[in-house]
């Protein structure tokens, strides 16, 4: 037998074997390498690990490989251990942390900006408060002022505003029944502007109030004061009788806005504080 040469497979070409192009090989591209950088840890993290080691009164310490990497990420350990020393600093400015007993150690610092915005906060609020309370008597005594007293110290309301019946048209006042003589308290501050006998109304006594209401007081038996006589609220003016137009002894009282027409007595003394 002849010795026959093991014939050899034809050599398959690669990704990594250019063809030839006209009898010759295409250069070979330069490969990248594929070794890969550990990711490293992102600045604000590291300075953050840097910032707690040494709030804590420790050190920090790294390796070679650990400071290049620093480096090729852009910083240094110069730059963590100021950031970490600002930070000591600012931590310190806090100054010893308290429990919540309302009581604070020998020699602890305090922030003087601090005291000084608590204290002008405090001012501020004191100055407000009293500023309201000033506003609040100035009402209380405003209204204590104008506040209406009744007209009789014993009395029943035997006729209202608005009624028909025993008069022409409809009652124009409030009917507070008394006994002649009882005496009649002028219901507000004003001045006498009329005193007199008035047809239906007997003997009459108007006061007018400072904001131009007239009180008008009917059917008295004597009349106390004279226009022009600065009357108070409570004071003594008349007392009541039966003249006029009735059918016994009573007190009528008007109260007419501004001099003008009738309105009801009820609500008018309930919106001055006192309820007939």
């Amino acid at each position: 037998m002849g010795n026959h040469r093991a014939e050899r497979a034809p050599k398959r070409r690669t990704s990594a074997t250019p063809a030839p192009v006209n009898g010759k090989r295409r250069a070979e591209a330069p490969r990248r390498s594929t070794v890969r950088l550990r990711s490293l840890p992102s600045l604000p993290l590291v300075a953050g690990v840097a910032v707690l080691a040494i709030s804590a009164g420790g050190a920090v310490t790294a390796s070679g490989a650990d400071v290049s990497a620093l480096a090729s990420a852009g910083s240094s350990v110069d730059a963590a251990g100021s950031i970490g020393t600002k930070a000591g600093q600012a931590l310190a400015r806090r100054g010893t942390v308290t429990s919540r007993d309302y009581t604070r150690e020998a020699g602890e610092e305090t922030d003087p900006e601090l005291v000084a915005l608590a204290e002008k906060q405090m001012a501020e609020r004191t100055a407000k408060l009293d500023e309201m309370r000033k506003a609040a008597e100035k009402q209380a005594a405003k209204i204590k002022e104008n506040k209406w007293v009744l007209p009789l110290d014993n009395y029943q309301i035997t006729a209202v505003f608005g009624q028909y019946g025993l008069w022409a048209n409809y009652h124009t006042g409030l009917d507070f029944n008394g006994n002649t003589g009882d005496p009649i308290h002028s219901v507000a501050n004003g001045t006498v502007t009329f005193t007199g006998y008035d047809g239906a109304y007997g003997n009459k006594t108007v006061v007018t109030l400072e904001d131009g209401t007239e009180i008008w007081y009917c059917h008295q038996t004597t009349i106390y004061v004279s226009v022009g006589d600065q009357v108070t609220g409570g004071e003594t003016i008349g007392t009541v009788g039966a003249t006029g137009n009735v059918t016994g002894s009573h007190l009528h009282v008007e109260v007419r806005p501004g001099g003008g027409g009738p309105v009801d007595p009820f609500p008018e003394f309930v919106a001055h504080g006192v309820v007939p």
